[in-house]
């Protein structure tokens, strides 16, 4: 295997920050310090530059099986690698749907050997339909580590019950996607000022908050562990932060469009800024940075959720879903970090620790016998994203023509360089 040394290189993780040398070899660090003389094949000048665990996206929709004309599993994890990220979740609502054992093993095996560590998410219901549970420990044995009828909530609270209730026994994470389908009604987009000026139906922000609480209420009446999808609202963080004060065992996520972004895009009549949940009000942005820094939302992820040019040509017709995976990092540095509300070790604990922790994996360290799972990031670097540039087939960015900074160069998995971008 190969071996590399990174020189005069400042590297963070939540109980490091120093300038240091760095060599791997055989797929570990094998040696931290100041001034390190052995030789390696490849050699990277780190001076002004950023290094940092790789992260993990616990929430992206990769479309294989069934959709590859947006997405395929290898470009997924070509657009992971880009953003500095080696490990996924990889959401359920393929076609087939993801809940049986074939389907699991494919997505495994489809991934193997490009560098990425991709997790498939199992059904909690058949076919997502929200008609019967599907075998749990099949899915386990198979390979799955969490289950979520992500895309669509699972409308029966009993069934949703039971799920959290078999959770305990079978040792999968419950991911909520929260969403009362009665409430949405047809809305595309948030309810609110934007939504009444463009003449659109909205989201009331209601069908979040309410299955937010109910999902809570149902693993604290069986003392499960429950995990709440990208959350938009100011309503739903306080929820959340209320039921934490109150040991329930909840966890939960938010994305970086959701603190920085409003609905007064939409006044654009773009669906490139449509997803769900939608993009949310100036009060509701404040409400997630906000729970953030005090750690209510444990972890920022994607939904990466790609689609076609022609699919989103359409404002009020098409899809709801922006991709994300390769300006995760720089969306935010740029909303958080740049801006004071957040130091490095909080990005690190956002995007590269918590993830693992809550899904019961490996954390990679920046210490000696340590995988070699790193990113290299220049962190003041200014950039404009450029849809057409990104490895994803498709290219349905909320940042595009925006100025971000701070880009990941250099993606290692486990010892080995999976993506090179120093000289884009």
């Amino acid at each position: 295997m190969s071996s590399i040394l990174i020189r005069n290189i400042r590297a963070v993780d939540t109980a490091l920050d120093t300038v240091t040398d760095v060599l791997i070899r055989d797929g570990v660090i094998a040696k931290l310090g100041s001034g390190i003389t052995e030789s390696a094949e490849q050699v990277i000048d780190g001076t002004g530059l950023v290094l940092m665990p790789s992260l993990f996206d616990m929430h992206v929709h990769f479309r294989d099986p069934g959709q590859t004309h947006k997405e395929d599993i290898l470009t997924g994890c070509a657009a992971a690698l880009a953003g500095g990220v080696t490990g996924v979740l990889a959401m359920p609502n393929t076609k087939p749907p993801c809940d049986s054992p074939e389907t699991i093993r494919y997505i495994i095996d489809k991934a193997e050997g490009t560098g990425v560590e991709v997790y498939p998410v199992g059904c909690i219901t058949n076919g997502m339909s929200g008609d019967g549970l599907c075998d749990y420990e099949a899915l386990k044995s198979a390979g799955c580590i969490c289950i979520s009828d992500d895309g669509r909530p699972v409308e029966n609270a009993e069934m949703m019950r039971k799920a959290l209730e078999m959770s305990k026994d079978n040792g999968l994470l419950v991911a909520s996607h929260c969403e009362d389908l009665s409430i949405i009604n047809g809305g595309i987009i948030n309810k609110g000022e934007t939504s009444a000026k463009l003449g659109v139906k909205g989201m009331d922000r209601a069908s979040e908050d309410y299955i937010t609480a109910r999902e809570m209420i149902l693993a604290a009446s069986v003392g499960a562990h429950i995990h709440i999808c990208h959350v938009s609202t100011e309503g739903s963080a306080a929820m959340i932060r209320f039921a934490k004060s109150r040991g329930v065992n909840v966890t939960c996520e938010t994305a970086p469009h959701y603190f920085m972004l409003t609905d007064k895009l939409l006044e654009k009549r773009d669906a490139d800024y449509r997803m769900n949940p939608p993009l949310r009000t100036p009060e509701d942005v404040r409400a997630i940075i906000d729970a953030v820094k005090d750690g209510t939302i444990d972890c920022i992820i994607t939904d990466h959720a790609p689609h076609a040019a022609e699919e989103k040509a359409d404002f009020e017709k098409a899809p709801n879903g922006v991709v994300g995976l390769e300006t995760s990092l720089a969306a935010t540095l740029t909303a958080l970090y740049h801006t004071g509300e957040i130091d490095l070790h909080k990005v690190v604990e956002l995007m590269c620790v918590n993830p693992r922790k809550i899904l019961g994996l490996g954390v990679p360290e920046i210490k000696e016998g340590s995988t070699a799972d790193l990113v290299i990031a220049d962190i003041g670097r200014k950039w404009t994203v450029e849809p057409e540039k990104l490895h994803s087939k498709s290219h349905n960015t909320v940042f595009k023509g925006m100025e971000l900074t701070g880009k990941p160069l250099v993606t290692i998995s486990k010892g080995v360089i999976r993506y090179d971008g120093r000289n884009d």
